[in-house]
């Protein structure tokens, strides 16, 4: 049986907002069962062009310089761990390199007229963006190297075998940042803040395990008494302006889809302001002197939460019915955990503490989930529109 060949026709609305020409290859692609639209020259295959060069240029001259670093210091061995080692060239080299690779071409592919994330960041936010990246980079770094260390107990190399080595590592790592300098959208960065606030907290647990952190509260962890008080701060600061540059994308976004919505502009203030007193948390720590100031920021925090779950209703343009039910399930939870532990005493003040923020923040995440999708049913209304125009 012969196949019939179909034809698609995309709106000219599309098209203007995608800046396609008449000679722009495309490719149709069943993805889960359903039909993608897809660039036949996407920025994969950008990249792939360009990690043959930068990548494997800044590998081979930091790969080199370590050579020449070992041979000028008379280091004919080199440790696999420890203060002058392998791994800590590794780390230093993976996210300094790492990072100009990514900040470089993240600039630079904010002239793909394909790329509509880095042209909606303003330059305030470009900071933020690279520096979690970075902040990713050198955790994962840090961990590998850790466990290569705990593989490879005692591991020695000559300096020319660690310099291959590290030609490998840097190789690995320019090629992937530049990758996700290309692919990195509204997703990948709620991916990052999500990583960002589960991997500072997750470490300052680990840090204070021995001063049992847990019989005294959460907000222990950033005050004097614990170990490295600032990290679980800076972890709460940098978290902040993560969610603020990503609310700042998603709603310039959606402004474009949704025009002078004042309801939008009271949902953007609200959760800019949700983010911005996350932060005042990180900035006043549960110590002595701002025990005041931080109680007060906290209990507006819950405030802003309260607010965004019971206003979501009106605030939240073409809201679905199961979001809507799912946000007053999270409102009952955090009222039922409320009741729980300050009423019948049944909840420390530290599971309490656990159990709000977890729910509170991963209704955050679904509710910028929720946004990002309105961007994409956006467009996916224009397009129905014009096909019954």
């Amino acid at each position: 049986m012969k196949s019939k060949d179909y034809q698609l026709k995309i709106p000219a609305a599309v098209s203007e907002q995608l800046q396609l020409r008449e000679d722009t290859p495309v490719k149709l692609v069943v993805k889960r069962d359903r039909l993608v639209v897809q660039f036949a020259e996407p920025r994969q295959q950008v990249f792939q062009k360009r990690v043959v060069f930068w990548p494997l240029l800044l590998a081979l001259f930091a790969s080199v310089g370590f050579l020449i670093f070992c041979v000028s210091q008379g280091m004919h061995k080199v440790k696999l761990v420890g203060e002058q080692s392998l791994a800590t060239a590794i780390i230093l080299v993976g996210v300094v390199l790492g990072t100009l690779l990514f900040a470089g071409f993240f600039i630079h592919d904010r002239n793909n007229p394909l790329n509509h994330f880095t042209k909606n960041i303003y330059w305030r936010n470009f900071p933020v963006i690279v520096l979690s990246f970075a902040l990713i980079l050198a955790l994962v770094l840090s961990g590998s190297m850790w466990l290569l260390g705990v593989l490879f107990k005692g591991a020695i190399f000559g300096s020319f075998t660690a310099s291959i080595i590290l030609f490998v590592f840097s190789l690995v790592v320019n090629a992937t940042m530049v990758y996700f300098s290309l692919m990195v959208d509204a997703s990948v960065l709620t991916t990052v803040l999500t990583l960002v606030i589960i991997s500072g907290v997750v470490i300052s647990m680990a840090v204070n395990n021995q001063k049992y952190w847990w019989q005294h509260n959460l907000s222990f962890l950033g005050t004097n008494g614990a170990s490295s008080g600032w990290q679980f701060n800076a972890t709460l600061m940098f978290a902040a302006l993560l969610m603020i540059a990503l609310i700042d994308y998603l709603f310039v976004s959606l402004h474009e889809v949704f025009p002078n919505s004042r309801r939008l502009w009271v949902l953007r203030i609200l959760l800019t302001l949700t983010a911005v007193d996350l932060g005042m948390v990180g900035v006043f720590p549960n110590n002595a002197i701002s025990h005041d100031l931080h109680d007060q920021v906290a209990t507006f925090l819950v405030y802003f939460i309260i607010a965004l779950i019971v206003g979501v209703r009106w605030l939240l343009p073409q809201i679905t019915q199961d979001f809507l039910y799912l946000s007053y399930g999270v409102g009952i939870a955090l009222v039922i955990a409320e009741i729980l532990f300050r009423w019948l005493g049944y909840f420390s003040l530290t599971a309490f503490e656990l159990i709000a923020f977890v729910i509170a923040f991963g209704w955050l995440l679904m509710l910028l989930e929720q946004i990002e999708g309105l961007i994409t049913a956006g467009t996916e209304g224009m397009i129905q529109e014009t096909k019954h125009s």
